[in-house]
């Protein structure tokens, strides 16, 4: 959420800023509609003073015997208390509007992001390990649990459609083991604090982090036992398109009061965990870890990575999570970086950090460094693909959220929150499959998840 003071103290500042997200110059509209608010709350306040004075001259003038005007104090007191309800409602109804279009507008991107409108405009920041030579043509995670049987997408596809996957045995085992690897690592080494959080927040807590208003297409809602999901998503199936459009818009008004959204990552309740809260400063950092499902409609992301388990509408992740001063939230993000770094060199997998440019960063970023590990299975001679993604946001949500601290001087001021995978679960268990896979189809299982899987060292196909 940006401060509309800031924006009157510096427009051309705010406007340079969105021209590096590929957006368009916005202060001179919300200046123009803060001055309509200003006027507003000014005339609804000059009311009220005026009824106050008037009402206190009629007590004057009835000490004084003065009838006449006693009569006509008492007239414009009528007459302000018809006037004044609708200007509180044009106040009301013009800081409604700003707010709601400042709520539209992305988090401004720090002056040490790279510049650049898309992927192809993010910097490589280094590189860790290297490419395998394999003595046999690597295949992807898909063929390689099909042929173990231990990943089915048909049967999954029964149960809930597309983008979804069952898991068994010793592919379940171990996804379960990568994620209580990373859980342990950054609770026993980094300092995080592990919160076991809801799958269901409320709307303002999705407003809080951003996923609100702009990305509520891609959420999953759910309404008395229902899950919603827009009509033109592929979560919908099997139904009549237009009875179901009209029928979801009929409702939609009264499913908006009464709806849960399931959480697109954890980042969602533990960052909203110091919303509304003022926080003394020895309280920070904060930093927090939960491993959690996470669902995404994707109603963005119709054609992409239909393939295997890469893009899915439910899947598991381990999320991190910082609240920290401004003076330390730059250093904190390094931090975190290295904390989610750690669990693929422990891996062992082959990755790249990537600083992503202004038009690529997510809405609430105001920097991010992606890390891309190695698939080899992914396409002819592999490629590199997301895992994590580390956010420093600034004030951004704080101010969506109201979330402060206060320091030594006692005054309140906002927290700087940062959000990080650490990392997702899903994909370094693809990412394992791939890079540990042997010709005959087996999987070697990394040193560091042995204890975890009881000791084996090899996931094969049984007998």
């Amino acid at each position: 959420m940006h401060d509309i003071k800031s924006i009157r103290d510096n427009p051309a500042a705010f406007d340079a800023a969105l021209k590096r997200r590929g957006l368009e110059a916005l202060s001179a509209s919300l200046l123009a509609i803060d001055e309509r608010r200003r006027a507003a709350i000014l005339a609804s306040e000059q009311a009220q003073a005026r009824r106050n004075a008037a009402s206190k001259e009629i007590g004057d003038a009835k000490k004084a015997k003065d009838d006449a005007r006693a009569a006509k104090l008492m007239a414009e007191v009528a007459e302000l208390k018809t006037t004044m309800p609708q200007l509180e409602l044009t106040a009301r109804g013009v800081d409604e509007e700003l707010a709601k279009e400042l709520a539209a507008i992305p988090n401004l991107p720090a002056d040490d992001v790279p510049e650049g409108v898309d992927e192809h405009g993010n910097v490589q920041r280094h590189i860790f390990g290297a490419v395998r030579n394999y003595a046999f043509t690597p295949k992807p995670h898909d063929d390689l649990g099909g042929a173990l049987g231990y990943m089915d997408f048909e049967s999954a596809a029964k149960l809930s459609g597309a983008r979804f996957v069952v898991l068994k045995k010793k592919l379940a085992r171990l996804e379960r083991a990568i994620g209580q690897f990373m859980l342990d690592l950054h609770t026993n080494e980094h300092g995080y604090t592990e919160i076991n959080p809801p799958l269901l927040v409320r709307d303002d807590v999705m407003f809080g982090t951003g996923q609100l208003p702009k990305f509520e297409d891609d959420q999953f809602w759910a309404v008395k036992g229902e899950l919603l999901a827009p009509v033109d998503g592929s979560a919908v199936a099997d139904v009549d398109r237009l009875e179901a459009q009209t029928a979801y818009a009929g409702r939609l008004g009264k499913l908006r009061s009464e709806r849960l959204g399931l959480i697109p990552t954890a980042e969602v309740p533990l960052t909203n965990l110091v919303r509304e809260s003022i926080r003394d400063e020895k309280e920070l950092p904060m930093r927090l870890t939960a491993l959690t499902p996470c669902f995404r409609a994707e109603a963005g992301a119709a054609g992409r990575d239909t393939r295997g388990m890469i893009r899915q509408h439910q899947f598991t992740k381990v999320e991190l999570v910082s609240i920290t001063t401004p003076e330390t939230s730059k250093d904190e993000h390094e931090r975190m970086l290295a904390c989610a770094e750690e669990v693929l060199r422990q891996l062992d997998l082959h990755y790249r950090v990537m600083t992503l440019c202004a038009g690529d960063m997510g809405f609430s970023a105001q920097k991010t460094y992606d890390i891309e590990v190695w698939m080899p299975g992914q396409g002819e001679g592999g490629a590199y693909r997301e895992i994590s993604s580390c956010s420093v946001c600034g004030e951004f949500q704080a101010r969506r959220m109201d979330a402060r601290y206060r320091g030594p001087d006692g005054k309140p001021r906002f927290v700087h929150t940062l959000n990080g995978s650490g990392t997702a679960v899903g994909r370094a268990l693809i990412a394992v499959m791939e890079t540990y896979q042997q010709e005959d189809g087996s999987i070697a299982v990394p040193d560091v998840l042995q204890p975890y899987m009881g000791g084996l060292k090899v996931i094969s196909k049984e007998g």
